[in-house]
């Protein structure tokens, strides 16, 4: 990265940087270790006359220590083969009317939060909006080390229960919205695709974009016909940039569905997905008559459901995790 011209090819560059970032993950949390280790054996030293006067300061080093190898065993958790990838993630709104697709874009917001908490970018590449409030889907790129592998424990059907702010005489709702996340792959994965099963559509982006989205057909839409997988991209101008964007988005589904069909473990959520409404949900927000937000998978929970929707995941995140190694031992 130090050499000159190196940023001369950003796509190439940015590419490193990425793998930087992994290498990074891996070493940073050993060094802290073995540098605790040392001030422990520094302390021990210096209090080989007078052990009270540093028992303080060993007991809290421990600590840290201990921090610091539950933060390195989460990330052997990490271990999947693309878990180190990017993420695609789509939020689509299921049944609970105005209410579902207000929670849909809720959880939007949650992501986006999330990510923002851990340094990850955040690239929104379809973008639905409902007719009343809130979204009929959306699909963003989550970039930065172990995205997918964290966010995967996200995927399924998540249910809302609150007073609707959009009932008049105040009634108690209970609204569905689903969530599907695959890993963002390159073109190293070999995936074929072939032009005849293919329906491309192109159409105006919506939203405020000036004269040029409101004039110009630059949006994508791709049907896989064998499959029924749609993708869309909006968010350039060019159309030619949103074909890219969704032949990857593509990609990497058909690649899942492969995966699905041969591990059997995602086969469910794309062939038999089942409705996204009562009976299919992985996590329950409740908002009333009480607080609490709980993972019907990992039985992981809290009152705290405000901090949850603003992006506090990771306790979920890690509880899915574990739930898989565990399965994984037996």
């Amino acid at each position: 990265m130090s050499q000159p011209g190196f940023w001369d090819d950003a796509e190439r560059a940015q590419k490193f940087v990425q793998e930087k970032k992994l290498c990074f993950q891996v070493v940073d949390p050993i060094d802290r270790i073995a540098q605790l280790v040392e001030d422990g054996q520094t302390l021990l030293e210096m209090g080989a006359d007078d052990p009270s006067a540093v028992e303080q300061d060993l007991r809290d080093t421990g600590q840290k220590i201990d921090a610091e190898l539950e933060r390195l065993e989460f990330q052997l958790m990490l271990g999947g083969e693309h878990d180190q990838l990017n993420a695609i993630v789509t939020l689509q709104s299921g049944a609970g009317g105005v209410d579902a697709s207000d929670f849909a874009e809720m959880m939007l917001r949650m992501y986006i939060k999330w990510a923002s908490q851990h340094d990850y970018e955040v690239e929104e590449t379809d973008f639905q909006k409902a007719e009343e409030a809130g979204i009929k889907n959306a699909t963003i790129v989550i970039r930065g080390p172990y995205a997918y592998g964290r966010l995967k424990a996200e995927q399924g059907v998540h249910r809302l229960v609150r007073i609707s702010p959009f009932d008049g005489q105040g009634r108690r709702q209970t609204s569905f919205a689903s969530v599907e996340v695959v890993p963002e792959l390159d073109d190293s994965i070999d995936v074929e695709i072939r032009k005849e099963d293919l329906k491309v559509d192109t159409f105006r982006a919506s939203g405020a974009g000036g004269q040029h989205v409101n004039k110009t057909e630059s949006a994508i839409r791709i049907t896989h016909i064998p499959s029924g997988i749609v993708v869309s991209c909006q968010t350039e101008r060019s159309q030619h940039k949103n074909r890219d964007s969704a032949m990857r988005a593509l990609r990497s589904k058909l690649y899942q569905l492969e995966l699905a069909r041969r591990e059997e473990e995602l086969a469910k959520f794309y062939g038999d997905r089942g409705s996204i409404s009562w009976g299919n949900q992985i996590r329950s927000y409740v908002l009333q008559p009480y607080q609490m937000c709980k993972d019907l998978r990992t039985d992981v929970e809290t009152s705290d459901v405000d901090g949850v929707l603003d992006g506090d995941l990771d306790p979920y995140i890690e509880g899915y995790l574990k739930m898989r190694k565990d399965v994984a031992k037996k």
